[in-house]
């Protein structure tokens, strides 16, 4: 069965190949062509399509819509981009321009009926309606990250964030174009699924008006003969991505849970997001052996792609395991090293002697079964050393921050236990870590307090304050406390239960065997398995249990003609779900979910779970936001 993303690579793979059916069997050349995009369609295309594959699909030369380019006659021209007005005048411009002989627009969203007519106007105009051989609609706009995790923008992303959605004066039309936005990117997901949702929210939410938009959008849709998307061909669509069951789209709020994305990680792909600031799979990490040689430090980009089968294994490990993995990695391949440098000295001795002639053909095949592997081994080579960089990296910044310190005390906090320390000695502590990484643990611990004393807060604040941080984001969160205990069944479904964790004896691979991770100081904490907020939610709407928060929220059925919004009696469990989160979403609750559906699989039931979010934002990124809603709140009327 096909994932989502690679129904997505599907789709832009056959409109690479001018809109026609992939051949079974590739023909030995393509047709080669250009690809001209605008910024959202590069963020799609990039972190699923590289720049190989692009050239093996035939396209010679890919360009931004809004640069400088150049008349290519005789080539193709495959435009992937948004209908916006900006760029509909730069494509009109073309046509004038005659830069291209064929044309084939591709629209990432549907154009509209008095857009499309001008854009007729145009080619007339500019005599070149021969040249546009296709106009279609495609819908994929949405960024797959991962087989299961997708995010709505990437470039521009404060346009979908937390904030733009939270802001004390958003004007009506605003939200309302903000909120048409995320529905359309759905309503694109679930067209390139194949499926229409059943659709669950909570109430009163930023949620609940999408999935009203979302509903009302999938219902036109299925009841208008010429234009449903949903009746394909059940061959050609692959039978939709899901079983026959339909899956469960479970829309939330950010606001149930403002704890996690603060939270450290501990966890390699999160660590990664929230240290080195990891964008479109793709993290830049100093290289330093330009700086060893006395050149200024220049980061170097590390893809972290699907086809890397270390990260692939290991994106979920916690950091010391990854340590302990690369490690490992690294003794196999010195022994691979080892084994073809053997083999060729041996075959040099050999070769002088008479006697050995018969050992010859026996040597030659060895060693041309490891010449054959040396592709292989550069390229085993390359990532662990990637891997050993970003390892490093990490490393170094868990050293300077004291992360493992935080991430045992959040956890702590979060499943209730008594902490060694009290929290005012820590956040006095000029050692213990940055003044962002006090204030993260202030609100994580603020949050989760039942009751904080008023006087005991005051402390802490003038502690953070003389450590220098920034307090405006807590003018937000407190605010954003007192209307969660004003609704019990939210406050409810978001108590933490955090899964503590353990100190294991300390790295004794690492330290044996001289690796080049300097471990010491660190603790190996082994994280004991929990759910969050977000996978409490999600397992309670899959196994549609009765529970006093996930029965009151709506359930909206778009195949039905007269919609009610609540429960049907009788239902059966769902086995597929995609959760979306409004106002940004983090490598921490995906990891989270990933862990939890794969405890429910069983050899008969296969289970899964899609994570999505309008944005992907890690702990600075959101402390930011946070800080310009406080402002808000302590500055009014200025924006």
């Amino acid at each position: 069965m096909l994932t989502l993303r690679e129904r997505q690579i599907n789709a832009i793979k056959q409109m690479l190949n001018l809109n026609s059916q992939q051949p079974k069997v590739l023909a030995a050349e393509p047709v080669w062509k250009i690809l001209i995009y605008d910024r959202v369609g590069q963020d799609i295309i990039s972190p699923i399509i590289s720049i190989k594959e692009l050239r093996e699909l035939g396209v010679t030369l890919h360009v931004q819509l809004h640069s400088d380019r150049d008349s290519i006659p005789d080539v193709p021209a495959v435009y992937f981009c948004l209908p916006t007005d900006e760029n509909l005048d730069r494509i009109q411009q073309d046509f004038s321009n005659g830069l291209y002989d064929i044309y084939h627009l591709n629209f990432l969203a549907p154009i509209t009926r008095s857009k499309i007519e001008n854009l007729a106007a145009a080619a007339l105009h500019a005599g070149c309606v021969a040249n546009i051989h296709r106009v279609y609609d495609q819908y994929v706009n949405f960024i797959s990250l991962e087989d299961d995790f997708f995010i709505l923008k990437h470039q521009q992303s404060d346009q979908l964030s937390y904030y733009a959605i939270n802001r004390a004066n958003t004007r009506d039309e605003e939200m309302e174009a903000l909120m048409d936005s995320i529905v359309d990117s759905l309503f694109a997901l679930f067209v390139t699924l194949g499926n229409v949702p059943i659709i669950r929210c909570p109430r009163n939410s930023a949620a609940e008006m999408v999935a009203r938009k979302l509903e009302k959008k999938l219902r036109e849709n299925l009841w208008d003969a010429r234009a449903n998307l949903f009746h394909m061909d059940a061959t050609q669509a692959g039978g939709g991505v899901f079983s026959f069951q339909r899956p469960v789209l479970l829309l939330l709020d950010r606001n149930m849970d403002l704890a996690t994305p603060l939270h450290h990680t501990w966890s390699y792909q999160a660590l990664v997001h929230d240290v080195l600031d990891l964008g479109l799979n793709l993290v830049y990490v100093e290289d330093d052996s330009a700086a060893s040689a006395g050149a200024r430090k220049k980061p170097k980009a590390c893809d972290l792609d699907r086809n890397d089968r270390f990260w692939v294994t290991h994106k979920g490990s916690p950091f010391p395991t990854v340590a302990e993995a690369i490690q490992e990695e690294l003794e196999s391949y010195r022994n691979s090293e080892e084994e073809i440098k053997r083999l060729k000295t041996s075959m040099g001795i050999e070769g002088e002697s008479e006697i050995a002639f018969s050992l010859v053909n026996d040597t030659t095949a060895l060693l041309t079964s490891a010449v054959n592997s040396l592709p292989q081994l550069m390229e085993k080579k390359r990532l662990i050393d990637m891997h050993t960089k970003i390892a490093t990296a990490i490393l170094n910044c868990i050293k300077a921050r004291r992360l493992d310190s935080y991430f045992e005390i959040e956890e702590k906090i979060m499943s209730k236990q008594t902490l060694d320390k009290p929290l005012l000695e820590l956040l006095r502590d000029s050692e213990f870590g940055q003044p962002e990484d006090k204030l993260r643990l202030y609100i994580i611990y603020y949050i989760c307090a039942q009751q904080l004393p008023e006087s005991e807060a005051e402390r802490l604040r003038e502690a953070l304050q003389a450590a220098g941080c920034d307090l405006t984001a807590l003018a937000y969160v407190q605010r954003w406390k007192s209307i969660m205990n004003r609704s019990p069944s939210i406050s409810q479904a978001t108590q933490y239960e955090g899964g503590g964790t353990r100190t294991v004896s300390m790295f004794t691979k690492l330290v044996s065997q001289g690796s080049s991770f300097v471990m010491e100081g660190v603790k190996n904490l082994v994280v004991k398995r929990h759910n969050l907020p977000v996978t409490k939610i999600t397992e309670q709407v899959m196994e549609c249990r009765s529970n006093a928060e996930t029965d009151d929220y709506l359930y909206l059925d778009p195949k039905l003609l007269k919609g009610g919004d609540v429960l049907p009696k009788n239902r059966a469990p769902f086995q597929d779900a995609v959760v979306f989160m409004v106002g940004g979403g983090n490598y921490i609750e995906y990891q989270n979910l990933v862990d939890f559906i794969k405890q429910k699989q069983t050899s008969n039931v296969h289970r899964r779970i899609i994570y999505g979010a309008s944005t992907l934002t890690n702990a600075r990124q959101f402390l930011k936001e946070l800080s310009a809603l406080g402002n808000e709140i302590q500055t009014p009327g200025t924006s």
